[in-house]
């Protein structure tokens, strides 16, 4: 079922000198020494310069250039258990100063369930011998439980994941997937609280759902959350959500709130990565795209933080793709799949799956 520089694209165009746009150049990394100045700006062109920065600088990602801060995958399958075919999509948190990762496990059979590991570097982890979440609920019979996404609020944590059953479920295949929640004190200890955007029901929904990315924070009186759904003709494209209590959801729009855009990297796909973060420009996501050739590489945008249905600013190129050996070969090929995002220090860490079976961490600078 699991199907390095950044230009933006803006939703308004602002036009300005030639000064004005070597003004954001030099904002934006672009040596002095390449920029030729012909005369003394015009008070018409110091304006455009100041619009040109302001735009550069507040519609561009919290991060630099991304770098594996492992060549080699820091989780990889092992034993003939619940981990021994695949460890892939990991989410990690910071708790009382260790990382602490909820991952895919796989087994020989196909069927998932989340591991445990933790780490106080954040790259060499120690995994728990059993896992935290096995097939347990109707809506993950034999597929079981995938993807895991991790946001605390207040002293809670809320873990959405997909139930993937494929023994009985609504499709003419019985197979479906659901996107599910569930919530904890410790990270140890789960209650399930069931499907929370359902497959096969809503305004736009038709198949599928899964991914579901929480806002940290209520806007307008509500929290929001992205989520992956398919569209009628167009399947695994992102949705928004919106609920009172965490527990209850309700889809925000009779349509995705994102287009895919055709010849592009997520011109397949456009599915939520990580939780989003706040930043003072917007509701920062952090998304995993797929091109005609179901090549998966990672984007982002920008969501305005008055009205998280609106789009401002997004990638028009990915900043990290698959480039290793253990990144292009294994159960899904050609795949990096961003799940987690944490900040350490002056430094962002994000955790991917490689290729549906190893888990990889790149790190970037914050901006």
């Amino acid at each position: 079922m699991d199907r390095k520089s950044i230009p933006i694209r803006r939703k308004h165009v602002f036009q300005s000198s030639r000064l004005a746009k070597e003004g954001s150049l030099m904002m934006i990394g672009i040596p002095l020494s390449a920029i030729r100045v012909a005369r003394i700006p015009t008070l018409a062109a110091l304006i455009g310069i100041a619009i040109a920065i302001a735009a550069a600088v507040s519609l561009s990602p919290p991060f630099g250039a991304w770098t594996r801060l492992s060549v080699d995958p820091i989780v990889s399958p092992q034993g003939d258990k619940f981990e021994s075919a695949g460890t892939f999509n990991p989410s990690v948190v910071k708790q009382d100063g260790k990382f602490v990762m909820l991952y895919r496990a796989q087994d020989r059979k196909g069927t998932s369930s989340l591991g445990y590991a933790s780490s106080d570097d954040g790259v060499h982890f120690t995994r728990r011998p059993e896992p935290l979440l096995v097939s347990e609920a109707p809506y993950e019979k034999g597929g079981g439980v995938e993807d895991p996404r991790l946001q605390k609020i207040d002293d809670t944590y809320y873990l959405t994941y997909t139930g993937y059953n494929n023994v009985d479920g609504a499709a003419p295949d019985k197979k479906d997937a659901q996107l599910c929640l569930a919530t904890s004190t410790d990270l140890i200890h789960w209650q399930r609280q069931g499907v929370i955007i359902p497959s096969y029901k809503g305004k736009w929904n038709v198949k599928w759902t899964k991914s579901g990315a929480i806002v940290p924070e209520k806007i307008n009186g509500k929290y929001w959350m992205y989520y992956l759904a398919d569209a009628k003709g167009k399947d695994q494209q992102m949705g928004v959500a919106y609920s009172e209590d965490l527990l209850h959801w309700t889809e925000a729009l009779d349509h995705p709130v994102m287009a895919s855009r055709s010849g592009m990297f997520d011109s397949q796909v456009e599915e939520p990565g990580p939780p989003p973060i706040i930043t003072p420009q917007g509701i920062f996501l952090v998304y995993n795209g797929a091109d005609d050739n179901l090549v998966y590489s990672t984007g982002w945008v920008l969501f305005d933080k008055k009205d998280p249905t609106k789009v401002l600013a997004r990638a028009d190129k990915p900043v990290f793709a698959p480039e290793k050996e253990w990144e292009k070969v294994g159960q899904v090929p050609n795949v990096v799949f961003v799940e987690g995002m944490v900040r350490d220090g002056n430094r962002w860490l994000f955790y991917y799956g490689g290729a549906d079976k190893y888990v990889g961490v790149a790190t970037a600078p914050v901006l």
